[in-house]
């Protein structure tokens, strides 16, 4: 089940998605949470999911690879649905029972934060899916060139970052291999108290420490040896030119932000 988490893996394609330039992505997506968040109602959610949808079909990306991205949040989402139908109690009761009551304010808040919740994941799992690491650095490289004036050493900022990403899905199949190995020599993980669960996991994550040690020493080890000595004086092979389908995305979205605006003015 832990080889089914996506987060950081990139999907090749040639969808309109893909094509766009990573800085406009990055851009697009922080848009997006902030067009989420300003969503008063469903009304407004509603904007935002429809948004979410289509640009989920747009960059053809498999519904099994989002679905992997939600699957291990599903507790959380289950805990918050739970909390707010619960322990929100304004509103018309649909059910009551001594200290439970159920209220259509309650439902609707549970709802509403779990739909909130999805479209996050989906929306900034886009990024990653359509984005290859190497754009991602770049782009991020590019957006914070300004701190550059102040000192910031922005390229290994921008290096570190997309590392960090990229090694995710190595540290997870890493972790399942653990293990399988672990289980194979008859460790029990699955069963007992949730003390014996937590030091069952101690010969699983000291293995896990020393591998991505070694990974990281193998990395720089490696960059050592094609010379590499931070961004000053580097160039890129590929550069990051804006298109006119960077602007047709960015109207895409402009859209639907508007939308949301009107509706929480009208509601």
């Amino acid at each position: 089940m832990i080889t089914d988490i996506t987060i950081g893996q990139y999907f090749p394609g040639k969808s309109a998605v893909h094509r766009l330039d990573a800085r406009v992505k990055i851009l697009l997506t922080i848009a997006f949470i902030v067009m989420l968040f300003i969503a008063d109602d469903i009304k407004g959610l509603g904007v935002g999911v429809v948004f979410t949808l289509l640009t989920f079909l747009i960059s053809r990306i498999p519904f099994k690879m989002m679905w992997k991205s939600i699957k291990p949040i599903l507790i959380i989402l289950i805990i918050t649905a739970m909390l707010n139908l619960f322990f929100v109690h304004t509103g018309t009761p649909y059910f009551e029972w001594k200290f439970i009551k159920i209220t259509d304010k309650g439902v609707e808040t549970a709802v509403f934060m779990v739909v909130r919740i999805v479209c996050l994941i989906i929306g900034t799992s886009l990024l990653t899916y359509t984005t290859s690491p190497i754009d991602l650095t770049d782009a991020i490289e590019r957006l914070l060139s300004p701190l550059k004036k102040i000192k910031v050493p922005v390229h290994e900022l921008a290096m570190m970052m997309t590392i960090a990403l990229r090694f995710i899905p190595t540290l997870i199949e890493e972790t399942d291999k653990i293990m399988s190995a672990q289980k194979a020599r008859g460790a029990d993980m699955e069963t007992g108290s949730i003390f014996k669960k937590a030091k069952a996991l101690i010969p699983i994550l000291i293995p896990l420490f020393v591998s991505s040690f070694r990974h990281a020493e193998e990395l720089a080890l490696a960059m050592e040896c094609r010379c590499y000595h931070g961004g000053e004086g580097r160039t890129k092979m590929k550069q990051l030119k804006l298109r006119l389908a960077d602007l047709w995305g960015t109207l895409y979205l402009a859209l639907f932000f508007a939308g949301v605006i009107v509706i929480n003015k009208i509601g």
